[in-house]
């Protein structure tokens, strides 16, 4: 299993392995409802098969290229450790698999690229934030999106507040003296070491900086702190012994209500520049843009398709009805080449949509 990141995204987006199948199922995590993952996963892999045959694929090709994915099937320990949701590609020479904290609609797609738009929730530009969690035995710094968090290896910064203190008993002793301006400037220089160390890594960052701590090192951490996006609300408490998931969860109702901020700007932008010619709903012109890297934000709809073929030589695109040989989802395409190129994607719930379409775009010029 590998960290679903960016870089992930982008290293499944550039993979050119012929025949490539995307594969998502809903997973359930715990009780007597885990056997039903397998009977699912069973029933979506009968219908790869039948997808690679119908695609040109002999009976014995499809096999060979199914293989490595049956090694799940009656692996019970697999299918008891899970999160909401399981994505899974794989091509003749390559596989890789993700759970992921997402439920998803059941799907299987084959085409020549693997199908990513089910991803794009938990990866888009606009629910990324930062949590700083600073205890007494520690320093952490967690990199979040709506639905994960991961670690962040730091470097040049004291391990704890007792070596750059040189105290035994911290908490004692901070509780004792927190009144004192001694202590104070203290914490003051060990909470400016800190941020020069995050200094170098949340250079250019615009991303909300959330301070997870015992409430009265909130304002010192504020004193010290030059990064500008640093949250006015921290989230209280010793930290110490909380997972990143935990924290990430303790976060989210302060962070939600700031994301749906910028993306509701988002949607205003977009409704302003209407019929300026710097907006589109037109699905073929905005794979061109996207390929081009012209978008900069589009909002895709979550659990539909638009099938075609894009010829970026000719720089034409051919509408289908289905998914057959050799096309692929151009919705797809167009929230993967914005997100590429630099672009904020919103992948969405249909009803969501801006003016209810299943696409729109906002142009870089």
């Amino acid at each position: 299993m590998n960290i679903l990141s960016k870089d992930e995204l982008r290293s499944l987006m550039q993979e050119k392995l012929g025949t490539c199948v995307s594969i998502y199922m809903p997973t359930m995590k715990k009780g007597v409802e885990t056997q039903q993952n397998q009977i699912r996963y069973k029933n979506l892999l009968r219908d790869t098969e039948e997808r690679l045959i119908s695609s040109g694929l002999r009976p014995s090709e499809a096999k060979d290229l199914i293989s490595p994915a049956q090694e799940f099937v009656g692996d019970s320990s697999f299918w008891r450790n899970q999160k909401n949701g399981l994505a899974i590609f794989f091509s003749l020479d390559f596989f890789k698999y993700y759970r992921l904290p997402q439920d998803f609609e059941e799907l299987v797609v084959v085409t020549d690229r693997f199908h990513l738009k089910p991803l794009l929730p938990i990866l888009g530009n606009d629910i990324e934030f930062y949590i700083l969690a600073i205890s007494q035995n520690g320093v952490r710094l967690f990199e979040c999106s709506r639905y994960q968090s991961k670690e962040v290896e730091l470097e040049g910064i004291p391990e704890s507040l007792d070596e750059a203190l040189n105290l035994d008993d911290f908490e004692k002793r901070l509780q004792l003296h927190t009144g004192t301006e001694d202590t104070k400037l203290k914490i003051l220089q060990y909470f400016k070491q800190i941020d020069r160390g995050l200094r170098e890594f949340l250079k250019g960052k615009k991303s909300p900086l959330m301070f997870a701590g015992v409430d009265y090192l909130l304002p010192i951490y504020k004193e010290a702190n030059t990064y500008p996006k640093l949250s006015e609300k921290g989230i209280p408490g010793n930290p110490e012994g909380l997972s990143g998931d935990k924290l990430h969860g303790m976060t989210m109702p302060i962070i939600e209500p700031l994301m749906d901020q910028k993306r509701a700007k988002a949607v205003d932008r977009y409704r302003q520049n209407a019929g300026t010619g710097l907006t589109s709903q037109d699905i073929t012109e905005i794979v061109s843009a996207a390929r081009r890297g012209k978008v900069k934000v589009l909002f895709v709809a979550l659990g539909v398709q638009q099938w075609g073929i894009f010829d970026p030589e000719a720089n034409e695109v051919q509408l289908s009805d289905d998914g057959g040989s050799g096309h692929e989802d151009l919705l797809d395409l167009a929230a993967i080449q914005t997100l590429l190129s630099g672009g904020t994607v919103y992948a969405v719930e249909p009803e969501e949509m801006p003016d209810k379409t299943h696409v729109a775009a906002v142009f870089r010029y």
